[in-house]
């Protein structure tokens, strides 16, 4: 120890302890920036009505009505799950029909998954982004609590099975505060056994994603455990 060292009153003991204390200190401290921060959300009770909005994976095509993925989530849960899937609809085309959906419908929940058709017809992202947040946008304005389920983005890999969330939905969900859902259809479509065709699932696929989606209901609060 230097002669300076003991004029300033320099402790290595005590500076040692004092270090191990900020770095105990900081360990309690959540982390910011690790990862998306789960919205605060309340529990949909049952019986509660629930609008499913989307295109055909969630009207169910590639399966029967009553193993289309609202059908088995309304059996899981209890709610009244409304299947507002609409087969070929885009982004712009599920925005047009909110409105009225929600009008008629008073959701307290309003489950988000379209783009597919957006990505097939090689649409602007840009556009379908704003579509899809304007989609989420309105359900909040309602009064209704809001999930957004990711959909696969189109590449190169997505025609041998390999799969992938686009980006946007965390994008979308991160900047709202709106629970997400990821790897859903992305882990399902994957996989042939659970598949109808490429782009569809089948009933075992249907229930694989509902099961799916009960756990993050679960997680972020949206569903009582």
């Amino acid at each position: 120890m230097t002669d300076s060292h003991r004029d300033l009153g320099f402790n290595p003991v005590a500076s040692r302890r004092a270090l191990m204390a900020s770095l105990g200190a900081l360990a309690l401290v959540p982390l910011v920036g690790c990862g998306r921060k789960a919205p605060t959300a309340q529990a949909v009770p049952p019986g509660a009505t629930v609008l499913a909005l989307g295109d055909s994976l969630t009207s169910g095509v590639g399966a029967s009505a009553d193993t289309a993925y609202p059908a088995v989530l309304a059996g899981l849960t209890g709610w009244k799950v409304v299947n507002g899937g609409v087969s070929g609809d885009t982004s712009a085309q599920a925005l047009a029909r909110l409105p009225g959906l929600l009008q008629t419908h008073n959701p307290a929940l309003v489950i988000v998954s379209i783009g597919g058709n957006d990505f097939l017809r090689r649409q602007s992202a840009a556009t379908t982004r704003s579509n899809i947040r304007q989609i989420c946008a309105d359900a909040q304005a309602s009064g209704a609590q809001v999930l957004l389920v990711a959909v696969p983005e189109l590449t190169m890999l997505a025609a041998v099975g390999r799969l992938s969330d686009h980006s946007m939905y965390e994008e979308i969900a991160s900047e709202l505060k709106v629970a997400l859902h990821s790897e859903g259809w992305s882990a399902v479509l994957a996989q042939e056994r659970l598949r109808a065709d490429q782009i569809h699932a089948n009933a075992a696929g249907y229930e694989e994603f509902t099961q799916g989606l009960v756990q993050t209901l679960k997680q972020t609060g949206l569903l009582a455990r």
